[in-house]
């Protein structure tokens, strides 16, 4: 097995993220005016429901098995230990969510056939093991695989998803690729672990463990997952699940291509930073990561507020107006959650302080909860844009003041005040090049060649740190050494 490379690993993990990124953008426009409003939010309220299911199912495998497989790297035997008691137990966990699944379908008729279809996406949490390889820092076996089956989904989604009757078969396809991604994960694992051996495995110690990492999964999904549900179950009203359905794709989109991909390639370093006790580096890794956020999650806020009018029905097509007023109003959630992403896997997680940030989650999920259920009844998707906004906010704030001084508002502002600047500047731009351009394709385009273009040089006049580390070294240095110069 090679040997983990930090610079390689981002940028795999960051081509991976960019067709997750590519795939919604190929196939929304597609999906959207075939399915249309209503189908998107039953897809939506019903994949919701089941995510609850899977969360049980994964308990907390995926933080936690990525966390004790970084810890025992180098160690065949012990690897391999883990690898097959936290996948046992996960496999335990799911069969019993999913008997508790067949409940549910037998009590619910309307959406039953949705239902049954979707229990392959349960199948996929338990055959799921991208927590070894994440832990391995070899990211190569989860994009090469799911690369090639997200592709094949694609594909079949454009030759066979026709009508609007066509839901179930959509919701059938997505789940299958689902499915076939984690399954295919498995064809490299007899030659990186030895077999099990059944005498040794302490499946309780795991679940003890998983349990920590369980709590602050389930709370954040509070204010994610059950703001869909909600909104299907209070709201009564399928198209504004449509809507918010909608709006929250273009935000995952953004939030993927702010900070994810750092996050899951950083998570498993800074835990072995951790083991190793290099405070210094771990100091400086954290405030660069936080730099890299600000630049980019800026920039993506105040672009979305400036492109969501022309974009969503250029891009969504008739009848999803309402999803662009939800755009403009959840953007500043991009940046929000990259703060407290980037202190919960470069801090909390692999300094193993997840109870810790669990609370911090629950004060955030049942801040959610309240409002979002008084305020989805009066002002339905609107209402749940309110919790979200405001949990998130509570959640970081909370993170930032318990950190141990690993990062602060005053180290934010000071890499912060020169990309909000530029963005108040980009976004003037944006808007005023759409009152020129009368042609909804050529608008969104412009407009965003005009911001990204506009963002990144006066950031570059004003001498901001990251943009001069990115433009001035990075690029240049990687087109250089590119050239074999």
């Amino acid at each position: 097995m090679s040997s983990p490379n930090v610079k390689k690993n981002f940028a795999l993990s960051t081509a991976y993220q960019l067709l997750t990124l590519l795939t919604p953008f190929i196939t929304a426009p597609y999906v959207s005016r075939v399915l249309g409003a209503e189908g998107i939010g039953i897809y939506s309220y019903t994949a919701s429901v089941q995510m609850y299911f899977s969360m049980f199912a994964a308990l907390g495998t995926m933080s936690y098995g990525a966390r004790e497989i970084a810890r025992a790297r180098g160690d065949k035997r012990q690897t391999s230990r883990l690898f097959w008691e936290i996948a046992a137990l996960s496999a335990l966990s799911s069969l019993v969510c999913i008997a508790g699944w067949g409940v549910w379908i037998y009590f619910h008729v309307q959406y039953r056939m949705i239902y049954l279809v979707l229990t392959l996406s349960l199948l996929g949490t338990m055959a799921d093991i991208s927590w070894f390889f994440t832990g391995q820092e070899q990211f190569k076996y989860i994009v090469v695989r799911n690369t090639l089956v997200r592709i094949a989904g694609i594909l079949l989604l454009f030759l066979f998803v026709r009508e609007r009757s066509d839901l179930v078969l959509y919701i059938f396809l997505m789940s299958l690729t689902h499915l076939l991604g984690t399954l295919s994960m498995w064809m490299y694992i007899p030659r990186m672990v030895f077999r099990p051996c059944l005498r040794e495995f302490r499946l309780w110690m795991h679940l003890r463990e998983t349990l920590v990492y369980f709590v602050p999964t389930v709370a954040a999904s509070l204010y994610t997952v059950l703001n869909k549900v909600l909104i299907g179950a209070v709201g009564g009203d399928p198209r504004e699940n449509g809507y918010y359905e909608q709006a929250d794709k273009i935000i995952g989109m953004a939030k993927m291509l702010a900070f994810v991909s750092l996050n899951s390639v950083m998570g498993a370093r800074m835990s072995w930073l951790f083991g190793q006790g290099a405070d210094e580096e771990i100091r400086r890794r954290i405030l660069r990561s936080m730099d890299y956020v600000l630049f980019s999650g800026i920039g993506i806020v105040f672009g979305l507020v400036g492109v969501a009018p022309r974009f969503v029905p250029w891009f969504f097509g008739p009848g999803y107006d309402k999803a662009a007023g939800l755009i403009v109003l959840l953007s500043p959630i991009v940046l929000i959650i990259g703060i407290s992403n980037v202190l919960g896997s470069h801090y909390y997680n692999p300094a193993g302080l997840r109870a810790r940030s669990a609370r911090f989650l629950i004060y955030g999920a049942v801040t959610n909860l309240c409002v979002s259920y008084f305020l989805i009844t009066g002002w339905q998707s609107y209402g749940a844009v309110a919790g979200s906004l405001l949990a998130e906010s509570l959640v970081t704030w909370l993170y930032l003041r318990n950190c141990d001084g690993y990062l602060t508002m005053g180290s934010i502002a000071r890499g912060a005040w020169r990309k909000l600047a530029a963005g108040v500047v980009m976004w003037a731009l944006m808007r005023t090049a759409d009152s020129l351009i009368p042609d909804n394709t050529l608008a969104v385009f412009c407009e965003i060649a005009l911001g990204a273009g506009c963002y990144c040089a006066l950031l570059l006049l004003m001498k901001d740190s990251f943009a001069r580390y990115l433009f001035k070294e990075q690029i240049p240095g990687r087109i250089w050494k590119k050239a074999g110069r």
